[in-house]
C-alpha cells in the first residue's frame, strides 16, 4: 500500500500544536470534561449489559472507572498506592482484587463517582508542577504524563461502554491528541516479550492532523523517539479514532486497514498488520 505525505512547511505549527501552559490546562480540562460526562452516558442503562470483548458488564467496567479515578487522584495528590507491578497479569489480578472490594453496582452512583473522581484528580493535579514524579501501576512518570494516562483510561473504558450500550463514544481527534504523551511513553513498558523476541525494524507512526513519532525496535527492545533515527522500514498512516482503538486492543490493525483506516508504505510495509501485536494492552 502507498500513500503520499502530506506537505508540512518548516516552521509551520502543526495541527493541535500548543504552548507547554496551554496543552496542560487543555489536558486537565478533558479529565473534567470526559469525567462530567460519564453520567449522561450510564444514565438509565441496564448495568447487567455485557461489554463486547470483554468479562466485564457495564457495571463492573464503571466500577473499575470508579476506583481507578479514585487511585489517580490519591497518586496526583502524591499518595503512594502499590497496585500491582506493571506487568498485565498483575494489573488484571489488582483489578479483581479491587473490584471484588467494591460491591457497589448501582449504575448512577458509579457514574457519579467516576465524574467525581475526575474533578479530585484536576484538583490535586493543577497546583502542582506537571514534572513532579509519581508511581504509576505501569512505573514512574511525571505527573501531566499520569494526567494523559487518566484520560486514556477513561476513554477507553467509557467508549467501551458507549459500545455496548449503542450509545455515542467520547473519542474524538481533540482527545486523542491529548492522550498522545502516555501512549508514547507507555510504548517500550508494553512490549510482549514473546511477539518482540529478536526482532529489529523501525516504524514511523504518522497521526492524521497530530504530532508522530518513531518506534524503533533493536533485538525486541522498543524505543519511542519524536523522529526515525534512520530511514524507517515502515512508514504507517492512521487516523487518529482508529490510532487510539488500535493502540488500546480495541480494533484490530487488519480491520482498520481494509476499512481504510491505516495506510502502509516503506521498504516493509508488509510489517504493518503485525505492529500491534508486539505490544500488550494495559
Amino acid at each position: 500500500m502507498n500513500a503520499p505525505q502530506p506537505p508540512h512547511r518548516p516552521g509551520a505549527a502543526r495541527p493541535g500544536a500548543a504552548r507547554p501552559g496551554a496543552a496542560r490546562t487543555a489536558l486537565l480540562r478533558a479529565v473534567t470534561e470526559v469525567g462530567d460526562e460519564a453520567p449522561a452516558l450510564l444514565a438509565g442503562c441496564d448495568g447487567d449489559t455485557p461489554v463486547p470483548g470483554s468479562a466485564w458488564t457495564v457495571a463492573e467496567a464503571a466500577a473499575h472507572l470508579a476506583m481507578a479515578n479514585e487511585l489517580m487522584a490519591a497518586l496526583a495528590a502524591g499518595a503512594q498506592r502499590p497496585y500491582g507491578d506493571g506487568t498485565p497479569g498483575s494489573l488484571a489480578a489488582a483489578n479483581a482484587a479491587a473490584l471484588a472490594a467494591r460491591p457497589e453496582r448501582d449504575p448512577a452512583v458509579l457514574a457519579a463517582q467516576i465524574a467525581e473522581q475526575a474533578r479530585e484528580f484536576t484538583a490535586a493535579a493543577t497546583p502542582r508542577p506537571g514534572t513532579a514524579p509519581v508511581t504509576t501501576p505501569l512505573g514512574a512518570m511525571d505527573l501531566d504524563t499520569l494526567t494523559a494516562y487518566l484520560l486514556t483510561h477513561m476513554l477507553a473504558h467509557l467508549h467501551d461502554i458507549a459500545r455496548a450500550l449503542g450509545r455515542p463514544h467520547p473519542l474524538d481527534r481533540r482527545r486523542v491528541a491529548l492522550t498522545l504523551p502516555f501512549l508514547r511513553a507507555a510504548m517500550p513498558r508494553v512490549v510482549d516479550p514473546r511477539a518482540a523476541a529478536g526482532h529489529n525494524a523501525c516504524y514511523r507512526l504518522r497521526i492524521r492532523g497530530l504530532e508522530g513519532f518513531a518506534v524503533t525496535f533493536t533485538d525486541g527492545a522498543a524505543t519511542v523517539s519524536p523522529r526515525p533515527p534512520r530511514r524507517p522500514d515502515c512508514t504507517i498512516l492512521t487516523e487518529p479514532v482508529a490510532f487510539f482503538l488500535i493502540a488500546l486492543g480495541r480494533l484490530g490493525a487488519t480491520d482498520a486497514l481494509l476499512r481504510g483506516k491505516v495506510l502502509a508504505w516503506g521498504r516493509r510495509p508488509w510489517l504493518a498488520p503485525a505492529f500491534p501485536t508486539l505490544f500488550t494492552a494495559p
